[in-house]
């Protein structure tokens, strides 16, 4: 069963967003997806609560109480795992563990990029670095900024892959409100956005 965890050490980078999107886009090719959620703020655990239940079904991940040990139930195919800012350590190890691949996303900004370098150096020097694939993908990134010119620059020198660049638009927020993904509306309706996320799942099938 392949394991995506979407981590970042810095909160605020749309790890919850990128997470209920892969989840929503596994469960819509037929997979039996779980999607666990280890972040305090539980933002991915509260969206599948709002997911309309004729969707596809994406089953939650039994997360004990003061632990980070979870138990995917039977029949699942496919995971997803949201995990909190902040994760070094015996967490991460706990993390790299248990996952076949790393999605780090990150914002077009200074402190974004400066933070995901360490963690990137940190998960490259890790172990199990030889049997997890690490990947990146760009957040909330504006066409046409010196911000979009610079993460791109950066991206180009990293050793791990960019896999997808997501702009920045009002349909996450709207979609996630509803416990929706962009593959739950008319396609017409998020073009643009189902383009920009070809890559990530060729990139995530390959595993």
């Amino acid at each position: 069963m392949p394991v995506f965890a979407i981590a970042n050490p810095k909160g605020g980078v749309g790890k919850s967003t990128l997470a209920t999107n892969l989840a929503g886009a596994l469960a819509h090719q037929g997979h039996a997806v779980m999607l666990g959620d280890l972040d305090r703020q539980q933002s991915s655990r509260q969206w599948l609560a709002l997911r309309p239940a004729q969707l596809p079904a994406i089953r939650g991940w039994e997360v004990r109480e003061g632990s980070s040990v979870v138990r995917p139930p039977k029949g699942t195919t496919h995971a997803v795992i949201d995990t909190p800012a902040g994760l070094h350590g015996k967490r991460l190890d706990a993390l790299m563990q248990l996952a076949d691949h790393v999605l780090i996303p990150l914002q077009p900004s200074l402190f974004d990029i400066q933070a995901t370098h360490a963690f990137l150096n940190e998960l490259l020097g890790h172990p199990r670095r030889g049997k997890v694939r690490i990947a990146l993908v760009g957040m909330r990134v504006k066409d046409h900024t010196r911000a979009r010119e610079h993460l791109q620059q950066y991206l180009a020198a990293l050793p791990a892959p960019c896999v997808a660049t997501l702009r920045d638009t009002q349909n996450y927020v709207h979609l996630a409100a509803h416990g929706l993904t962009l593959w739950d509306v008319a396609p017409g309706r998020v073009a643009q956005d189902l383009v920009q996320w070809a890559p990530l799942l060729d990139w995530a099938a390959k595993g």
